[in-house]
């Protein structure tokens, strides 16, 4: 998708594994096959489409900390300390997206601190990759200019670090997991935590595949979270829905993350589905990009996120002393209907 070199995913060079997973049979496979994401609900849809005041503070929710699996983690998790204050107070999510280091890391740390200000509940940030196959056009070229300018998974931690001195929003790391890998496959939940990361999505890990990283983020109190689709059976959500923390992210159609213009019937049926097997809130993404489809959406989810619509913002205002202003604009007639 990028002419960028597949070594700028991290500070170490990783272009050997980019293209390579491991099946739940273990056999290693290239990402052209058919048989890779044999049960991912997200690449059955890419390949079907491709021919505040009401959030609780850190120290309150990591002050409890159990033993489970002999390491010990948070009984409830900011995230969702955050969506049981919402709940009480008869409110919904608004989760915005945005890449880190488009255009620069300190302008991303400004949007962070803007998006808070005009009514996100909890912060998506994304890691730039070279390979962003779940991601449309506008997010791929976000993460183009920040690979340009150098950015790794390790500046998206500091940004967090530099973040979580003024802010205590719940920040939830978008990532695939090629990045991750530059920080070493057993110390990804110690550097999520140790960083202030809240929670973590990694567009294509499965639950079959992930109950290391899942051990590791369980006993960081980091949540991770995992995407079911209009597709999913029955008995992958149920899959999926023991295996999430936080929340769960239904993607609201087949395809990839872009600007829709409606949004899919399947949708508040899908959510519905996901609430037979967990009681986890329910957030919806892909395709959410104006004020009355995030209303549409709240209508029958716990959150909704928007994610194109607001990184579309950004690109316009590039070299513009009102970037951040403009988008916060933007947020604030998204967030508050």
């Amino acid at each position: 998708m990028f002419n960028l070199k597949e070594s700028q995913v991290g500070k170490r060079d990783l272009s050997p594994l980019l293209r390579l997973r491991f099946t739940p049979t273990g056999v290693k496979q290239r990402s052209g096959d058919e048989s890779l994401f044999p049960t991912c609900d997200f690449f059955d849809v890419w390949r079907s489409t491709s021919s505040g005041s009401n959030r609780a503070t850190r120290t309150e929710i990591r002050g409890a900390l159990p033993e489970v699996g002999g390491k010990q983690r948070a009984i409830m998790s900011h995230i969702e300390k955050t969506f049981r204050a919402l709940r009480e107070q008869g409110k919904k999510a608004f989760i915005p997206f945005i890449t880190a280091g488009d255009p620069d890391l300190e302008t991303t740390s400004r949007l962070i601190a803007e998006l808070e200000k005009n009514g996100a509940d909890i912060i998506e940030l994304g890691v730039p990759f070279s390979d962003p196959m779940a991601d449309g056009p506008v997010i791929q070229r976000a993460s183009e200019r920040a690979l340009a300018a150098g950015v790794t998974v390790r500046d998206c931690l500091e940004l967090v670090k530099r973040v979580r001195k003024t802010s205590d929003i719940p920040i939830v790391l978008f990532s695939y997991l090629n990045p991750l890998l530059s920080l070493g496959l057993g110390q990804m939940g110690k550097e999520l935590a140790g960083a202030g990361v809240d929670g973590l999505l990694i567009t294509d890990l499965v639950p079959e595949e992930g109950e290391e990283i899942k051990a590791q983020m369980a006993a960081a109190g980091v949540d991770l979270i995992f995407l079911v689709a209009p597709t999913s059976s029955d008995e992958r959500l149920e899959m999926i829905s023991a295996a999430s923390a936080g929340f769960i992210y239904a993607v609201s159609r087949t395809g990839v993350t872009g600007v829709r213009q409606s949004l899919s019937d399947a949708v508040s049926s899908l959510v519905d589905r996901v609430r037979r097997f967990s009681d986890l809130p329910v957030a919806v993404g892909f395709g959410i990009s104006t004020p009355e489809q995030v209303s549409e959406v709240l209508r029958y989810a716990d959150a909704a996120v928007v994610g194109s619509r607001i990184v579309l913002e950004i690109e316009k205002h590039i070299g513009d002393e009102s970037l951040v202003e403009q988008v916060g604009l933007l947020t604030r007639s998204l967030a508050f209907q």
